[in-house]
């Protein structure tokens, strides 16, 4: 939204790394004559008699010179982190699991002679019978749900319950939906499609309230684990004897980087082995298997409860920071919407806002600091580059419908045509610890930064090379397929002489544009926010998703024979040219990374606090 010099230098990026050195009287016999300087950490004096900035377990700080020149390296990941892990992958095989079935569930009837929907090797599983347009409906409805309740869940967290209680509680929830969905599928309630319709509606909008609540909050949390540990930069040794820097934020995107695998690892396992639930025994135990692994979520969280690092909730600091927005607004509203757009991106905006700046002229409800407007500035811009989301999870979102599609109209060679897409998840999990063990290091070793914006302008391009993959596939299906444009007909006489598996080029495209983009976007949600508002600004990434959904309604006349070449066409052109407007409008945010990233952390925390640490 705007742009203002933050005034931090490499210099003070350093300061913000480690206490102040201060000259400090030393205790009678315990200094010698040198005058040594103190490290003042917490009131407690640390020696520094080599002169370097150290911590108080002896780690070594770098200086602004060691920052700038350093290769950087990754942390360890504490084991805290990895339980978190595992949860969100149960998590995501209920979630992939469940929905895996919901478009046969309700589109197709009964098979002949079945009660629980099974249809085993030659028929088609089903159970309502309701059509196309009514599974559409509510699978669309569902995506849409699951990503707008976020919004609701991570106020919640930062407002009242913190992240942890919002967790257990959405799980609770979700639970309850869970088991609804379940009686939806009985044989008995089946036998009434009215009534199984109206449980299973119920039943989904119960589950996305705690798919919701859940969401925004796992995200931050599994990061806040290594963060409450090394919120630092600190000085390591490698056995070469090359002085690198563990950098937190390197170390923060690796642990994305792994939970995102572990998403995929639970999407994948839970949605092959549910279809198969589906076909061989029923709908019942499509939708139980999920349950059950589900409630593994509950009682890790509650056997590791004292073992996690978690942030007490700090109130109303949402309002707050827009009340401060609208405060900075002030005289630069205008009828030219162009001259309110600059007005925004003074370098003054932020600056003249601050209680500093203000003096006795701020307002009663500026009880923050200067560094907390620095922080809601960072933590906006983020939301800004969260808004050219939509378009990059348009791209995205054709490989769960239109690519289905297509590859059902090629030669298929005994695979399912619903089974391809599982090419990107299996991608994922090959590839993201090659980009983290092999890629970004050795990058990193030749001297190339891959920033944050750098990684998700190149998940655009990536986007729109798959979209062009599958363009061209598109093209040649029509060219030399024995129906023409037509190839989706019930009367077409058979599929386009093109083997199936050309899709993985698209599918590898896309998983690579996730690693890239969606990834990241979690990474930078959490790396940007304030510390009182992460889960809110991860739930307006997760919003986009949502707000992308919306916007691919105006593509459903384009998603059907003979446009389909169009579709892909034009959605390859939006992600080209949102990835090259990307890049342009935030070339000078990605300039900044360093200074944003090591912003020093406000006094401010919302409401009073006790000294316990509990909201008071």
């Amino acid at each position: 939204m705007t742009s203002g010099a933050i005034g931090l230098d490499l210099a003070e990026v350093s300061k913000s790394n480690a206490p102040q050195v201060l000259d400090v009287p030393a205790a009678p016999g315990l200094i010698n004559e040198k005058n040594e300087k103190t490290l003042v950490i917490d009131d407690r004096p640390v020696l520094t008699s080599d002169g370097s900035l150290r911590g108080p377990e002896g780690e070594e700080y770098p200086t602004a010179e060691e920052i700038e020149k350093l290769r950087r390296v990754c942390g360890v990941v504490p084991l805290s982190a990895y339980t978190i892990a595992f949860v969100e992958l149960c998590e995501r095989f209920s979630y992939y699991g469940t929905t895996a079935v919901f478009v046969n569930f309700i589109q197709y009837p009964l098979p002949d002679g079945s009660t629980t929907g099974s249809s085993g090797t030659d028929r088609q599983s089903g159970a309502l019978g309701l059509g196309q347009r009514a599974s559409t409906g509510l699978t669309t409805f569902n995506s849409m749900w699951a990503y707008f309740m976020p919004l609701v869940g991570a106020y919640m967290a930062d407002q009242y319950w913190g992240r942890y209680k919002t967790i257990q509680i959405s799980i609770f929830i979700a639970i309850v939906g869970h088991i609804i969905l379940i009686i939806s599928t009985i044989p008995s309630v089946i036998a009434h499609p009215d009534g199984s319709i109206a449980a299973f509606s119920i039943g989904l909008i119960i589950f996305g309230v705690g798919v919701g609540g859940f969401k925004p909050n796992i995200s931050p949390l599994i990061a806040e684990q290594y963060e409450s540990k090394h919120p630092q930069q600190y000085i390591k040794i490698q056995k070469s004897g090359e002085r690198t820097i563990v950098d937190p934020t390197m170390t923060i995107s690796r642990i994305y980087m792994y939970f995102y695998l572990m998403i995929n690892v639970g999407a994948l396992i839970g949605q092959i082995g549910m279809v198969y639930a589906e076909k061989y025994v029923g709908y019942w135990l499509a939708f139980v298997l999920p349950t059950i692994l589900f409630l593994c979520c509950p009682t890790i969280m509650f056997l590791m409860r004292n073992k996690y690092a978690r942030r007490p909730p700090t109130g109303s600091v949402l309002a707050k920071a827009l009340q401060l927005w609208g405060f900075a607004m002030k005289g630069r509203w205008s009828v030219n919407p162009v001259t309110t757009f600059k007005n925004m991106r003074s370098d003054d905006f932020w600056e003249s806002v601050k209680p500093s700046r203000l003096g006795s002229n701020k307002p009663v409800w500026m009880t923050f600091d200067d560094v907390w407007v620095d922080e809601v500035r960072r933590g906006l811009k983020a939301c800004t580059v969260f808004l050219w989301y939509p378009v990059y999870w348009l791209a995205y979102n054709q490989m769960t419908n239109n690519l289905v599609s297509q590859a059902a109209t090629m030669e298929l060679h005994g695979a399912p045509n619903d089974l391809i897409n599982n090419i990107d998840p299996i991608a994922l999990i090959i590839f993201i610890p090659i980009c983290d063990m092999f890629i970004y290091p050795g990058l990193e070793r030749i001297g190339i930064r891959f920033t944050p914006l750098k990684k998700i302008a190149w998940g655009f391009v990536t986007a729109a090379l798959s979209m062009i993959a599958a363009c061209v596939t598109q093209y040649y299906i029509y060219k030399i397929g024995p129906c023409g444009k037509y190839p989706s007909e019930t009367t077409c006489s058979g599929p386009a002489p093109i083997n199936v598996w050309v899709q993985t080029i698209p599918y590898l495209l896309i998983a690579f544009s996730e690693i890239f983009a969606s990834i990241t976007g979690l990474e930078y949600a959490f790396t940007k926010a304030p510390k009182n508002m992460r889960s809110v600004v991860t739930a307006v990434f997760l919003f986009m998703s949502a707000v992308s959904y919306a916007i691919g309604e105006a593509f459903v006349s384009l998603s059907a024979d003979p446009l389909l070449v169009w579709n892909y066409m034009i959605i390859s052109i939006l992600a080209a040219i949102a990835g090259a407007a990307f890049w342009l409008a935030h070339r000078k945010l990605d300039a900044e990374e360093d200074k944003l990233n090591f912003i020093p952390e406000s006094s401010f925390k919302g409401r009073q606090m006790s000294q316990g640490g509990q909201a008071a």
